[in-house]
Parts: C-alpha cells; structure tokens; sequence
C-alpha cells in the first residue's frame, strides 16, 4: 500500500506516543546540558582552571617580587663573568662558542665590534619589557670597560621547543584527568539513574524489577526505601483489585437471580412500563459488573489472550449487525473502510470483539446528532506487524483539556457524557486496556468535526 494512503496512522501513532509518555526526553543537545555528571565536570574543570590561574599568577607575583632579592645578583655576577671572558674589546670568535655552548642570544655593540647572535630575532615582550632610554639599567645589559654594550637574551630553542612539548602534555593530561573524573562521577551518580529508570517502572504500574541496590551510602538506603514503598503499593493495588473481583464475582449470582425474578414476573398492562425500568437497571448492573471484571483482568499483568486467527473485517460486520440487532439508532449505516483485503490475524476474538463494540456504540452515541454515520477504517500497521482501527464520529468532539483523560477509568466529561447518555467512563478504558494487551496503543483526537480514536494491535 503506498506511503500516502494512510497519513493519519503515523500522525496518531506520533501523537499518542506523546500523550502516552509526557516525560518525553529533550534532544540529545538539551539532554547534555541537563545532565548532571556533565554540570558536574564542567564545574571540576572550571575549578581546576581557576586553581590552577591563581596558582600560576600567585607564583609568578612571587617570583616577580623576590628576583631582585634572590636571582637577580647570580645572573649579573655570571653576566660579567661572560663580559671579562669575551675579552676587550670582545672576540666574536669566543662569542660565537658561548652562544653554541650555552640556550643565550648575544648582541655586542660598540665602537669596535658590532655583532648579533641572532640577526632580527625579537625576544618574548616580557624580556625585552622596558626597552629604550633606560635600557642600560635592566638587568640583561652590560657594559664592557672600553665602552661595548652587550646584551644578553634566550636562544629560541627555549621557546620553541620545550615549552611547545610542555603545553601539549599539560593538555593531555587535563584531558585525562577530565575522562577519569567523569568516569568516576557517572559512577557515584548511577544510583541515580537506576532509581529514576524505577521511578518510571514503579509509574507505568510495572513492580516486578525492583530498583538495584548497589552500596550501602545516602543513595543506596534512598532506593531501598522506594522499593519498600514499591512493594507496599503493589500490595495494595492487589489487595484492591482481589476485592473488586470478589465482589464483582459474588454480586452477579444475585443479580443473575433477581433479574430471572424480574422476568417471570406476570404481563400486565398496567406494570409493562416497570418492569422494562426494572429490566433495564439490571442489564446496566450485569454489564457494569462485567465491564469491572474484564478490566481487573486485563489490568493484570499477568493477562493472557486466547489468540487465534481472525479475519477482522468479517468479525467488525458481525459487531456491526449485532449492534443493529440491539436496537442501537444508526449502527446499520456505519461505513466499514477496509483499504485491502487483511490477512486472518493471531487476536483475542473476545477482547477485540469488546473493543469495536465499545468505539462503535461510543461513536453511535455521540454522533447520533451529526446526520452522519461513524466511519470504522481497518489498515495493516506501519510496520506491516499488526493492524489499525479507526473508528470516527462527527459528532461535537471532545475539549482538548479533557482528551487526555478519556480513556482514564471512570472519567466522563460533563460536555459530553453524562449518566442519563449512558455509560459509566469504563469503555474507553477498557478499549486502551485491549489495545496494551495485544502489545499496541490507543490515541484519541478531535476530527474537526467528531471524535477519532484509533487502536493499534499487533
């Protein structure tokens, strides 16, 4: 079937997965900047800069305010040792050995010899710092007894290559200091994440994989305690649904009873009207009860289906006409939409017997005033590993603040359902309970005009 046939499955499909999980997770760029262990890294390395400029000005302050005191004398006591070795007036020859012999630049300049170690070399700013007028009065300038000016500096190697090779082991090892803090954070914060991977579990109704405890700290009593409470509301939603079955199961024997009664009660004229009242009142308790039964068990983790083969077109025909043969106004018009023939599917007949009588007498209902007749649409799933079933009215709809709600048990909202309409707000839900057991989804959505709700089974 072409990609184009069917746009609504993929939007609904899109649409209900959002409705389904409303703590979607944020792009992998947000979710970087939300994750904790990155914060925390980059706080580590911002400290470590930190310490590290304050360590390195701190020093440089102190190296900078006791030279004078310390290194200042040794280096212009070696520096006119140099100047009595190079001679008067100096020997470029002698020069030349000490600058091949020692990491210095050497400048002569005087009325005799005017000689360069390194022609157009310029020293770092903060060496030659001061340079001018005054010149002679910095510490890397001596003055020869016949009048030479030499000045002394680093040879290039020195700023080359070694602080060069310095820079990038310094880097490495920043980096792998930031790996291993990492590595050790996601570590300590894993605790972290098994509880809200549990507190996920523990909210979608899934107790059967507790939250691993891996120390003894803060962390490790914090998620023993969430299992604890895990526990305890699993108990306490089995402790209510084996309630609700026990006396949904104990109350059909009485009313199975007083509805026999209610039947072989005498004909008459004047007692017709009250005893249909009476009739009526006990279907809705049989069917309410046995809507509540049918919705503990699908509720039930442990659900299981009697798959079989069924041809879904001819089974949604039969609903149809069984609604018909209710007496329901309008179920012989609804339009069935088969785009091809389906193949015969593994589905609980029961079950998805339950959920197309559930959406088409829903659509009946609220739609009956629209004049015109729901549509029931029958597609294999996107992935072609299950099928689609719309079923749509064109009726008022739904407020979109109470659409997320209306498959929620018991719910009916006061525009659109009330008592007297029928109902009691379990037929949606048992409709998105039949659809989750067969391992798909339900999603709803305003038609513009009607109410459009859709059930993937796979």
């Amino acid at each position: 079937m072409p990609a184009t046939r069917w746009p609504w499955r993929r939007r609904r499909r899109h649409e209900s997965a959002l409705r389904a999980h409303p703590s979607t997770r944020p792009p992998a760029r947000r979710q970087w900047r939300r994750s904790l262990r990155v914060r925390l890294v980059m706080w580590f390395v911002v400290l470590a800069l930190v310490m590290a400029g304050v360590f390195v000005g701190g020093m440089k302050h102190s190296f900078s305010t006791g030279w004078g005191a310390v290194a200042q004398p040794l280096l212009l006591d070696y520096e006119d040792r140099i100047v009595a070795e190079l001679g008067t007036p100096p020997d470029v020859g002698r020069a030349q050995a000490l600058v091949a012999r020692l990491p210095i630049t050497l400048r002569i300049e005087g009325p005799v010899v005017n000689w360069d170690s390194h022609p157009g070399l310029r020293q770092p700013d903060f060496f030659h710092r001061g340079d001018g007028d005054d010149a002679q009065d910095r510490w890397y300038v001596r003055h020869s007894a016949d009048g030479h000016r030499v000045t002394f500096g680093w040879a290039p190697k020195m700023w080359d290559t070694a602080p060069r090779a310095a820079g990038w082991r310094t880097l490495g090892l920043l980096l792998l200091v930031v790996l291993l803090v990492y590595a050790a954070i996601s570590r300590l914060l894993r605790p972290l994440i098994d509880i809200r991977q549990g507190a996920e579990r523990f909210g979608s109704g899934a107790f059967d994989q507790p939250i691993p405890v891996r120390g003894c700290d803060d962390l490790g009593e914090l998620a023993q305690r969430i299992n604890t409470m895990a526990r305890d509301i699993q108990a306490m939603l089995d402790a209510k649904r084996t309630l609700l079955l026990a006396v949904s199961h104990e109350l059909r024997s009485p009313l199975t009873r007083a509805r026999l009664n209610a039947e072989l009660l005498p004909e008459s004229p004047e007692g017709a009207a009250e005893r249909e009242a009476l009739l009526r009142d006990l279907n809705e308790m049989r069917d309410l009860i046995s809507d509540l039964l049918e919705s503990e068990r699908l509720a039930s983790p442990h659900a299981a289906l009697q798959r079989e083969p069924v041809q879904l077109e001819a089974l949604a025909r039969e609903v149809v006409d069984e609604l018909h043969a209710r007496g329901v106004p309008g179920a012989q018009a609804v339009r069935i939409d088969a785009a091809e023939p389906l193949p015969d599917l593994p589905l609980d007949r029961a079950r998805v017997r339950l959920l197309l009588r559930n959406l088409l007498d829903n659509a009946l209902r609220h739609g009956a005033a629209a004049g015109q007749a729901p549509v029931l649409r029958l597609a294999p799933a996107p992935d072609g590993a299950g099928v689609c079933i719309e079923v749509r009215d064109f009726g008022p709809g739904v407020p979109e603040e109470q659409l997320v709600r209306l498959a929620e048990p018991f719910y009916r909202p006061d525009s659109a359902r009330t008592r007297a309409a029928g109902g009691v707000g379990l037929g949606m839900y048992l409709c998105r309970l039949v659809a989750q057991a067969h391992g798909g989804t339900l999603s709803l959505r305003n038609a513009r005009p009607g109410l459009a709700v859709e059930a993937e089974l796979r």
